[in-house]
């Protein structure tokens, strides 16, 4: 099978300081993964608004990995400051920013910003034209206005801009970017039937928009790896435990949306993506389960890393 982009998101949730996230960033690039993620979310406990601003601290204290947002919600923001903002944090880094744009799905987090929750596709749209059009040079002027117009200032380190992965979820959402011609990155809950009717319809919606896809297919899986049968009972236990939340069918269960197994298991499921999706980069979640010990979140990192490195 081709190589394959391995990246991952912080397995340690618990501690979202910027000096945690760093020390997981370090020993991620350490153990050989290309890039590291972040989500966006709001006004949880565990809230993420802001992932740029913690990527820009993992710029600093990494040399290689790759800085990814899972879901940067282009509906939440003026589209001059988001295209400022990610072209600094692209400086910053040297050209390591892959930006992964959303709409958002939560209609109360819409709402608390002022957004029409019919309208998220519509000014979805509107804002990536004009942050595309900015990172080209383009005057632009939100008003309509020309004499107000503006340049926007610094450009992105990578010509012409990061590359643009759409997170989405849902058929509209779906087709939307295979309309606008860029990678779907689909949720880590949804099953691996699912995904290809997903991704059939991604590629659907490209055509008939009579646009080219670049041929990079990222997924978000759940990976867990280990050694210990006894443990990696335990995860697949606790793991099923909450497949009310994967929207699977009846005869699915939790080998149809996660990755979880031994080294040799865990390459035979990542062939088997490959060769039914053309996975071309892998980003490995955390679990989303409490009380595993967080030795054995880390082994199976590095123990991911391995595999991947082996095959």
């Amino acid at each position: 099978m081709p190589g394959l982009h391995l990246g991952l998101t912080p397995w340690n949730f618990a501690d979202l300081s910027a000096a945690s996230l760093c020390e997981q960033a370090r020993f991620a690039e350490a153990c050989g993964y290309e890039s590291i993620w972040l989500p966006e979310n709001h006004f949880g406990e565990n809230a993420l608004p802001d992932p740029l601003t913690l990527l820009a601290s993992v710029a600093g204290a990494t040399e290689t990995i790759r800085l990814g947002t899972t879901s940067y919600l282009l509906t939440l923001r003026n589209p001059l400051q988001a295209a400022e903002q990610v072209a600094v944090l692209d400086q910053l880094s040297n050209g390591r920013l892959i930006l992964g744009v959303g709409r958002g799905y939560a209609p109360e987090m819409l709402r608390a910003f002022h957004v029409p929750p019919k309208e998220k596709r519509r000014i979805f749209a509107w804002t990536l034209e004009l942050m595309r059009d900015a990172w080209a040079g383009k005057a632009i002027a939100l008003d309509g206005e020309v004499e107000h117009a503006v340049e926007v200032h610094p450009r992105p380190h990578q010509d012409p801009h990061p590359p643009l992965w759409v997170a989405a979820f849902g058929p509209k959402a779906l087709a939307q970017a295979g309309r606008l011609g860029l990678p779907y990155l689909c949720s880590p809950m949804e099953s691996i039937a699912t995904l290809e009717q997903n991704y059939a319809a991604h590629a659907e919606a490209a055509a008939e928009a009579d646009v080219s896809l670049d041929g990079v297919v990222p997924l978000m899986r759940t990976v867990f790896v280990s050694t210990d049968s006894a443990v990696l009972a335990d995860v697949k236990r606790m793991m099923a435990e909450r497949s009310d939340n994967a929207r699977l069918a009846e005869h699915e269960n939790v080998d149809d949306w996660t990755i979880i197994g031994t080294p040799d298991e865990v390459s035979g499921k990542i062939d088997e993506y490959q060769a039914r999706l053309g996975m071309t980069h892998l980003v490995a979640t955390r679990l989303r389960i409490g009380g595993l010990d967080a030795r054995l979140m880390r082994d199976s990192v590095a123990l991911l890393a391995e595999t991947v490195g082996a095959r």
